[in-house]
């Protein structure tokens, strides 16, 4: 074995790309960093009844996204390609053939018919489940007439009937498993020339010299068959180290039960990748005391393996939203803009599918809540034509929002439905929602005549000067401070809900608010 760390993330393209792949992906990219060691991304794609290329895209998408480079694999290729197992067919025939010379496999003849009769007669008897190596004890002769008769095969691995399978995990100490409770005489290549996972997997891990297997606990059963099939190879195995689970709150598994799972749903729900990165990096490891927020670099040079937890670690929803929340108001302006629009508009992440099972956060992006859509030409575009507003002027606009929202988002979805007021007229809200529990209508309506004078101060001074102006003008009215600025905030956005009231009248323009103003005194 190479002295240099190289581990690989290798997926099979059956399914989107979800939180426990991700954080699998992560680890093993963070360990490589770490070690100056290479991380490959590599294709199992041998299950071609699910496979779809759309996962295959959708592998792609996220790591990038996330921000996680791969040395080798994909467009970038590599020394050790193809990274991709059905371009590999012929050498996993070939080493397969290899065992059977050796002795360490051999051929099965048996058809589905009486695997099947073999699986019923356990089943009833209670009997443990497994192949009964029928074929395992054919005799030369025997063999060499079966294959020149034509009749289908698999090649089957010839596990030790007696003893027991050692290895160490660099998590969990030395593991030992009886050989009797290895998977009975394993598929190695069936009967279409396809290999299973497991001929794939150790071919693939011995030709591209990975160091490291780094993978999740539930594959610990498949470990010890990995082990016999590396020592009948006569090849030596890669380090061990088991992840620990991710569970939901319950304790059990992480599943769609629990909320998104998906990385395509955590996109479309409004989440940055920064978030996703440091959240999951903190899923069963530490990194530094007193401590939470990292970039990708900085959890690069801090992983360790010794740093790993054995106990699973609990996936919380509500601490994963708090990190989300704190990278939204890092993000400067135009980035904010960046990863707002498509909610605001509708499009990219916005339009992702969601799990509807779970509906929360609630998705509420696109035109219908913005008053702004996305123009043919990848610019933004006002809806409503009568507020006679330019693509510039959508984009000017929008950039003014940005400080104004960042410190009320928690996620990105939330973006549309605080800036729709710039884009729409508000319909005036009905009288008894414009009227504060400690006011009556006529109260409210002064409030609203002296909030025209109000408006004017905030183009004159600063926010400071318009703030204490605010609470001047609610002392002289004989009111609390807030019962000056909820009708206000009623009048000039049509919500108790808004960017901050000073700075939403400043990017909306006087002669705006004072009209919503004007519209909202002569309904009282």
């Amino acid at each position: 074995m190479s002295n240099e760390v190289r581990v690989r993330y290798a997926p099979s393209p059956t399914g989107m790309q979800h939180i426990g792949g991700v954080r699998t992906a992560l680890f093993n990219y963070l360990y490589a960093r770490s070690q100056g060691g290479k991380f490959i991304l590599r294709l199992e794609d041998t299950d071609r009844t699910r496979y779809d290329e759309k996962y295959v895209k959708n592998l792609y998408d996220t790591m990038a996204w996330l921000g996680i480079e791969w040395d080798e694999g994909g467009e970038k290729g590599g020394e050790y390609g193809p990274y991709v197992q059905s371009e590999r067919f012929e050498l996993y025939k070939k080493y397969a053939q290899e065992l059977v010379e050796k002795g360490e496999a051999y051929y099965c003849f048996c058809d589905s018919e009486r695997l099947e009769r073999i699986k019923k007669i356990q089943t009833e008897n209670k009997m443990a489940p497994g192949y009964d190596r029928n074929c395992r004890h054919l005799t030369p002769e025997e063999v060499k007439a079966n294959l020149d008769a034509g009749k289908p095969y698999v090649i089957r691995l010839k596990v030790p009937l007696e003893g027991e399978t050692t290895f160490h995990d660099h998590l969990l100490g030395d593991i030992t498993w009886k050989n009797e409770d290895i998977s009975p005489d394993p598929v190695l290549l069936k009967s279409d020339g396809f290999p299973t996972y497991h001929l794939a997997n150790i071919v693939d891990d011995h030709l591209m010299k990975v160091s490291h297997v780094m993978r999740a606990q539930e594959w610990i059963p498949s470990t010890p068959l990995h082990v016999q099939m590396y020592r009948s190879f006569g090849w030596e195995h890669p380090e061990f180290c088991h992840l620990p689970m991710v569970n939901g709150a319950d304790g059990k598994k992480l599943s769609k039960r629990h909320g998104s799972t998906s990385l395509n749903e955590f996109r479309a729900r409004g989440y940055l990748p920064q978030a996703i990165v440091n959240y999951v990096a903190l899923l069963g490891c530490s990194y530094e005391e007193g401590r939470d927020f990292y970039t990708l670099d900085e959890l690069a040079e801090r992983f360790k393996l010794e740093h790993l937890n054995k106990a699973p670690a609990v996936f919380d929803y509500k601490k994963l939203e708090f990190y989300n929340a704190n990278y939204i108001r890092q993000l400067s302006t135009e980035e904010l803009y960046k990863w707002t629009l498509p909610f605001i508009t509708g499009t990219g992440d916005a339009t992702l599918e969601i799990n509807p099972e779970n509906p929360q956060p609630k998705p509420n992006v696109g035109p219908e809540f913005s008053g702004v859509a996305m123009g043919e030409d990848g610019e933004p575009y006002c809806v409503d034509k009568s507020m006679n507003m330019t693509s510039a002027d959508v984009k000017k606009t929008l950039l003014g929002l940005m400080p104004l929202i960042q410190e009320r988002l928690k996620f990105l979805t939330e973006a549309a439905e605080m800036v729709h007021f710039m884009f729409t007229e508000p319909a005036v809200p009905p009288v008894e929602q414009l009227i504060p529990k400690k006011l009556d209508q006529a109260k409210t309506k002064e409030v609203l005549e002296n909030a025209k004078e109000f408006v004017s101060k905030v183009f004159e001074l600063d926010h400071e000067g318009a703030e204490a102006f605010a609470k001047a003008k609610a002392e002289e009215l004989g009111i609390k401070l807030g019962d000056f600025m909820m009708p206000v905030r009623m009048a000039v956005t049509g919500s108790r809900v808004s960017p901050p009231l000073i700075g939403s009248i400043a990017v909306l323009g006087k002669e705006r608010a004072l009209e919503r103003i004007e519209r909202t005194i002569a309904t009282l």
